[in-house]
């Protein structure tokens, strides 16, 4: 069984930067997508990011040019760069694995989740 932990969230101020981590476990290959997505409170989850395939990144327009995604194969670790951080990106950031090919943007489509880390940006 997948497991998927992130971390690295927090409180910080806008225009800050945080990286939030999503380490993973139970896994033996590789899986063709992993990717980022948030909740805010009362809202739908959103997609955030996505790195799949040999290396391919894609990223939500809210968040292309401050954010970057990232991964260490080594590590079975994702990473998610977030800079120049607004108040809008406050989020629960729950990282997921999708085995199969297929939109990365579609929350359903996705086969495993964290647990989620929460973002609070103030302004």
């Amino acid at each position: 069984q997948v497991q998927l932990a992130e971390s690295g969230g927090g409180l910080v101020q806008a225009g800050g930067s945080l990286k939030l981590s999503c380490a993973a476990s139970g896994r033996t290959f590789w899986p063709f997508a992993m990717g980022w997505f948030r909740q805010a409170p009362g809202k739908e989850r959103e997609y955030v990011a996505a790195i799949f395939g040999s290396s391919s990144t894609d990223y939500a327009d809210s968040v292309k040019g401050r954010f970057t995604i990232s991964r260490d194969n080594a590590k079975n670790t994702v990473y998610l760069q977030m800079n120049s951080l607004k108040p809008k990106d406050t989020a629960v950031y729950y990282c997921g694995e999708k085995r199969r090919g297929g939109s990365v943007t579609w929350a359903p489509e996705y086969d495993y989740w964290g647990q989620g880390t929460q973002v609070t940006v103030s302004s």
